[in-house]
C-alpha cells in the first residue's frame, strides 16, 4: 500500500512542496531538488483508486514517452521512478491555465478561437512531426503558456493514451475497448485505429466547436453505441447556434469533425494555416449548411456505417509529413524572365512529387524603416493588390487547384526576415526561393538567398537561372 501524500515527504530525492491537482487518475504536486533549478511537479497515477489497470498502463505509455519528446510544446522530462510501490513521474512546471475554464464562458470571439486553434494546432504539427498521435486531445489538455518575451503558445499535456509510431503501443496490447474521452473521440479511435494523427484534428475540431458555440457537437455519449452515433448523425452547423461566427470559421470546424479522416484537413499544419490565413480558405457546402441532415441522408449515412471495418481506416492512416505545407518567394520587383522559369519548374516538380501539398506563393513588399510608406503606386493603384495580382498571374503557368494554392503579399523592411518569419509563423515544410547574380554590393553584404538558407528552419532550395556555364541545377539544404 502507499505511503499517505504530505508535504515535506521525500519521493526520489524530490521533496513534495504542495498540491497543485488531486483527480480521479493522479495527483500532481509541486516538488524541489537540490539538483535542478527549473520549476517542477511529479505525477503520482492514484493506483488505490478504483480501474487501477488503466490508470498503471497509462502512466507507463506517458513515462515511456515523456523522455523522447523534445520541443516548445511538451512539458521537459526530469525523471521518473518508484518508492514503496508508488510510481512517480517529474516534469518541467510550466505556468499557465488550460482552455477548459474558457468553456464556462463560451462562445467566445471568433478571432480568439481562431488563435487559440492555430496555436493548438501547430503545437501538433510538432508532435506528429515526432511521430506521436496524442489521442486525447480536450480543453484540459491544452495549457496556454505565456513564453518569455511576452508571446504565448500551446504545450499538450497528459500523454497517458498517446501512440508512438516506433514504441509499442501498451494500450492496444492491454485493452481491446475505445480508448479517449467521450466527446472529443474521433470516429476511427471508436475503431480501435489509434495511428492516425488526423484523429488529433478532429478532437480539436471538437474543442473549437464548444469554444465558438458554448455546445458539444456530440453531447457527452456514455455507451459505445453512443459513441457509434457521430458515424451518421452530423452535429448542428455552429452558424445556427451562433450566427456571429464567420462562414470561413464553419467550414475549418466542420472539416475538423468529418467523419472520414481524408476529408479532414491532410496534416495539423494545414489546419493551423486555415486558422492563420482565414482570407484563404476556401468555402465549400460546409460553409453553408444551417441544419443538420434530414432524416433520408442521416439513415443513408447509417446504412453505410455498418460496413466500415477497421482494417479499411488503418490502410488509409495518414503519415504525419504526407501533405506538407510547400512556400515559395517570389520577386515580383525585379523580373528574370530565365530565373521565373527555372523557379516554376522547380516549384512545379517538388509539389508534384506530393501529391497532397499545398503551396503559398510569397512576395515581400519592401517598406521603410521609419516614417510610412505610401500604399499607392505613381499611377495612383494600391500597391498591395498590383502585387496580389502579380503574384496570382506569376503562379497561373502552375495550373494548380484553388484549395491547394494560396498567395501572400508582405510588408517588412527587410526581405528575408520577413520570409523567415512566415516560414517559421506558418510551420513550412519546403521553402523555395531564386537567387539572382551576385554583384560586389550584394557580395559584400549579403543576399537575401543566404540568409534564408542559413536561418529557416526548414528545408530550403534555392534556384538560379539556367546559363550555358552554369547547369547545376537547384543547391538545396535540408532543415
Amino acid at each position: 500500500m502507499p505511503r499517505k501524500l504530505q508535504a515535506g515527504m521525500q519521493l526520489g530525492g524530490f521533496t513534495l512542496v504542495e498540491p497543485l491537482h488531486e483527480g480521479g487518475m493522479a495527483t500532481l504536486w509541486r516538488v524541489t531538488h537540490p539538483g535542478h533549478t527549473l520549476p517542477m511537479l511529479m505525477k503520482l497515477p492514484r493506483i488505490d483508486y478504483g480501474e487501477t489497470v488503466n490508470q498503471v498502463v497509462g502512466f507507463e505509455v506517458e513515462r515511456m514517452l515523456l523522455p523522447v519528446l523534445t520541443g516548445p510544446h511538451v512539458p521537459r522530462f526530469v525523471d521518473a521512478g518508484e518508492d514503496d510501490d508508488q510510481p512517480w513521474l517529474v516534469m518541467e512546471h510550466l505556468a499557465g491555465q488550460t482552455l477548459r475554464p474558457l468553456l464556462d464562458h463560451a462562445p467566445i470571439a471568433a478571432e480568439r478561437v481562431a488563435a487559440l486553434g492555430a496555436m493548438a494546432a501547430l503545437a501538433l504539427d510538432d508532435l506528429h512531426r515526432q511521430h506521436v498521435v496524442h489521442l486525447d486531445i480536450k480543453p484540459s489538455n491544452l495549457l496556454l503558456h505565456a513564453a518569455e518575451g511576452g508571446g504565448r503558445r500551446i504545450v499538450l499535456i497528459d500523454f497517458g493514451l498517446s501512440r508512438h509510431a516506433h514504441l509499442p503501443d501498451l494500450l492496444a496490447e492491454q485493452f481491446h475497448v475505445p480508448m479517449g474521452t467521450a466527446p472529443y473521440i474521433a470516429p476511427e479511435q471508436i475503431l480501435g485505429i489509434r495511428s492516425d494523427p488526423r484523429s488529433d484534428l478532429f478532437a480539436l475540431g471538437v474543442t473549437l466547436y464548444h469554444l465558438a458555440t458554448g455546445q458539444r457537437p456530440f453531447g457527452f455519449p456514455g455507451s459505445v453505441r453512443g459513441l457509434k452515433r457521430r458515424f451518421y448523425q452530423d452535429p448542428a452547423p455552429p452558424r445556427a447556434l451562433n450566427p456571429d461566427l464567420p462562414r470561413w470559421l464553419q467550414e475549418i470546424v466542420l472539416r475538423c469533425l468529418e467523419v472520414d479522416p481524408d476529408a479532414r484537413h491532410p496534416t495539423a499544419a494545414q489546419l493551423a494555416f486555415d486558422l492563420l490565413n482565414p482570407e484563404q480558405v476556401r468555402l465549400t457546402e460546409r460553409a453553408e449548411r444551417s441544419q443538420r441532415s434530414g432524416a433520408l441522408a442521416t439513415t443513408r449515412r447509417w446504412w453505410k456505417s455498418i460496413g466500415i471495418e477497421p482494417s479499411d481506416l488503418k490502410a488509409r492512416a495518414a503519415a504525419p509529413l504526407r501533405a506538407p505545407l510547400i512556400m515559395v518567394a517570389v520577386d515580383l520587383k525585379h523580373a528574370d524572365l530565365s530565373l521565373n522559369q527555372t523557379l516554376k519548374e522547380t516549384v512545379q516538380s517538388i509539389v508534384a512529387a506530393a501529391p497532397g501539398a499545398r503551396l503559398a506563393c510569397v512576395t515581400v513588399m519592401r517598406t521603410a524603416r521609419i516614417g510610412m510608406d505610401s500604399n499607392l503606386d505613381a499611377d495612383g493603384r494600391n500597391r498591395h493588390v498590383k502585387r496580389l495580382v502579380g503574384l496570382r498571374d506569376w503562379a497561373r503557368a502552375l495550373d494548380l487547384p484553388d484549395h491547394r494554392i494560396t498567395f501572400h503579399v508582405l510588408e517588412s523592411a527587410d526581405v528575408a526576415d520577413a520570409l523567415i518569419d512566415y516560414a517559421r509563423s506558418n510551420a513550412i515544410d519546403h521553402l523555395i526561393m531564386g537567387a539572382r547574380g551576385i554583384t560586389g554590393v550584394r557580395r559584400l553584404l549579403g543576399s537575401v538567398s543566404a540568409k534564408v538558407i542559413a536561418e529557416a528552419n526548414c528545408t530550403a532550395t534555392v534556384v538560379r537561372a539556367r546559363t550555358r556555364a552554369d547547369e547545376d541545377g537547384p543547391a538545396s539544404r535540408g532543415g
